[in-house]
């Protein structure tokens, strides 16, 4: 377990907080987005596909892509498996990730593992009986997530209409589910939801220490009651969240420095007893991939955090140092908000993104590419490469690759850096 969740010999309580705070932040994150989902009248077990891309007034989850239209479906295991139906894909890369309460990926379903023909799945909660073959979901909730690339502004119909052939068949859900809580929102509040979520989604046995740290809390209990607490218990709580709050403002995915670019965690996605990580992700990039299926890749200012200021900026790529991927890639603008949520911003030209599917972007006569980075049109030949920041403030982009092959896996791969122009 890393340190800095550990006890530091601080007041008991505090300590219990700032653990329970980086545990169960991913719980409270996606029961959030599923409060949204159901709240808007969608059922259990239905999913709910995109009509478009996502645009700067979605700010559902953090760090969206335009890359692909998605599909979101919460799966209730408790009364029996569900029946999952992904359709033949053709030679579009598509993709179907199963996700616990916690935020690790059970399995993810499609073109690099199941492959293009699609097929039926059995998806199964931690008890009961179930087929031999059939995915096992550590959590009787299961967040399912479908991913369906989008070749350009005229194909985002046909992409649609792929995804609305992905089925689920499950039982009605029986029960409500626990809601979430504002992660910036009162201690007492939070730890409600969060002792809520606990008990629907049960800790496994592998996480038996930090519970033991958290056991001051009393949390994971019915008769749990934030009321009880006196005025220097509470005080000591709060230091505690507020400990861990400034763990989780961390820019990028969690993972090492190379060149001017941050990695992802080689356990994005699948984080078990990475509580850190798995709460920073959750604040940054809730619903990350494993980084088999794709790699998301913060890029630095040359002080080495968030990007600010005026002028323009260039990502230069030769033709030898374009992203290694077997899919497709993308840098993405988002507006850096106090929370460290990363949403799209509005811009006059509407693109959010450009990478390898950019209509009309212009590469040099050796095969390299230069991407212009600017709050205003940088004009000339550098408008077909404009990526627009945010009028004001700071901004961060994330360079996805989808399908990365082995050298940025491995993290050999160095992305040029983001230079001013």
């Amino acid at each position: 377990m890393d340190d800095r969740i550990a006890t530091s010999g601080q007041h008991p309580l505090r300590d219990a907080a700032r653990a329970a705070y980086l545990y169960a932040l991913p719980l409270t994150e996606i029961a959030n987005v599923r409060g949204r989902f159901l709240g808007a009248g969608l059922p259990a077990g239905r999913y709910f596909p995109q009509r478009g891309l996502v645009r700067p007034k979605d700010r559902v989850v953090t760090t969206p892509n335009v890359d692909t239209v998605y599909a979101n479906a919460f799966i209730d295991l408790s009364n029996g498996p569900a029946t999952l139906t992904l359709p033949p894909l053709g030679e579009r890369y598509a993709s179907l990730s199963l996700m616990s309460m916690f935020s690790d990926n059970i399995a993810v379903l499609g073109t690099r593992t199941t492959g293009q023909d699609g097929g039926t799945f059995t998806l199964a909660g931690p008890a009961g009986p179930a087929p031999v073959d059939a995915i096992r979901s550590p959590t009787t909730w299961v967040w399912a997530l479908a991913r369906v690339v989008v070749n350009g502004p005229e194909d985002v119909p046909a992409a649609l209409a792929l995804l609305q052939d992905f089925g689920c068949d499950a039982a009605p859900s029986s029960e409500d589910a626990a809601p979430g809580a504002d992660r910036t929102g009162s201690w007492d509040a939070w730890l409600a939801a969060a002792n809520a979520l606990m008990l629907e989604s049960p800790a496994p046995a592998t996480d038996r220490h930090i519970r033991q740290i958290m056991a001051p809390l009393g949390l994971g209990s019915a008769d749990f009651d934030p009321g009880r607490f006196s005025t220097d218990e509470a005080a000591a709580i709060t230091a505690g969240i507020e400990d861990a709050r400034a763990l989780t403002r961390f820019a990028g995915f969690g993972g090492k420095r190379v060149g001017n670019w941050l990695y992802p965690a080689a356990n994005t996605g699948n984080f078990f007893q990475d509580y850190l990580t798995r709460a920073r992700i959750a604040v940054s990039g809730l619903a990350a991939l494993p980084t088999a299926e794709a790699m998301y890749l913060a890029a630095l200012s040359p002080d080495g955090g968030l990007f600010d200021g005026e002028g323009s900026w260039r990502l230069r790529f030769t033709r030898d140092t374009l992203p290694p991927v077997d899919a497709f890639w993308s840098l993405t603008m988002y507006e850096a908000l106090p929370s460290g949520a990363l949403f799209l911003t509005e811009n006059p030209t509407a693109r959010y993104a450009i990478g390898d599917r950019t209509p009309d972007i212009a590469f040099g006569a050796d095969g390299s590419l230069d991407l212009w980075i600017a709050r205003t049109d940088p004009g000339g030949e550098r408008s077909a490469n404009w990526l627009p920041a945010p009028a004001s403030g700071p901004f961060a982009m994330i360079l996805r690759t989808y399908l990365p092959r082995q050298e940025l896996i491995a993290q050999s791969y160095l992305p040029p850096a983001v230079e001013r122009g």
